[in-house]
């Protein structure tokens, strides 16, 4: 049977996922984790590396026996898989970026201070809910904002904080090098995937898909489920790795 493990966003959980799992479970075993710090995961006070979550997703893999799964990542979750690829890259069947880096962006310092300095101050909550209504541009999604914001603010500060450190900080990239597995991708539409970014996708592996669900913000898996669960199940059915 094939397995599909899917990784949530930053301050998100496994519930993100939900309009997906109807679609997918048919025809894979489909794994949801709460990262640490998330969902009703433990939230210790410690590094939130992508390291340690990668780690965490590879211990569920072992809890659950599996051998090798589909990996589906959202935003962070991105980084997360690609770190799961760097580490243990036989337990890879394929990768699924959904609105994120499959490379970790070069990002000034000043301009990482600027993300991360206001969550570390009491006001973080308001500043948590204008990044993230930044990215439901589209009319009609307040309700779908709202609930996603409420699910996030349910993160701990030092979560929060230190899970953006891990990403943008002084930490190791989570650059796909090249590789024989697929490489597909879903994205909203937006000017930092441009045709650069597409050519870079489609440089890494013989095996590439890359699709863009216009009408959508950031989260498109629930923005547009229908729509989106046609392309990943016709990507990932394309690829192999369905029953």
């Amino acid at each position: 049977k094939h397995m599909i493990v899917l990784v949530h966003c930053w301050a998100g959980n496994l519930g993100f996922w939900r309009e997906q799992v109807p679609a997918l479970s048919p025809k894979a075993r489909v794994i949801l984790i709460d990262l640490p710090g998330h969902g009703k995961s433990d939230k210790p006070e410690t590094a939130y590396t992508m390291d340690f979550f990668a780690d965490a997703v590879l211990a569920v893999m072992r809890e659950a026996r599996v051998e090798k799964a589909t990996l589906v990542g959202h935003s962070m979750g991105v980084a997360v898989i690609c770190r799961v690829h760097q580490k243990a890259p036989e337990k890879v069947a394929g990768l699924v970026s959904v609105d994120g880096f499959l490379f970790k962006p070069a990002v000034p310092a000043d301009q990482v201070e600027r993300i991360i300095g206001p969550l570390r101050g009491e006001g973080y909550r308001d500043h948590a809910k204008r990044f993230v209504a930044s990215m439901f541009p589209q009319p009609g999604t307040e309700a779908l904002r709202d609930r996603v914001l409420a699910d996030m603010l349910a993160t701990p500060r030092h979560v929060m904080v230190s899970a953006m450190e891990g990403m943008f900080g002084d930490v190791p990239d989570w650059n796909v090098k090249k590789t024989p597995v697929p490489v597909l991708v879903l994205n909203a539409p937006s000017p930092m995937w441009n045709a650069e970014y597409e050519a870079y996708v489609k440089s890494l592996s013989p095996k590439t898909d890359y699709r863009v669900i216009d009408g959508t913000g950031h989260w498109l898996m629930l923005e547009k489920p229908a729509e989106f669960n046609a392309a990943i199940v016709d990507m990932l059915g394309k690829h192999g790795l369905l029953d």
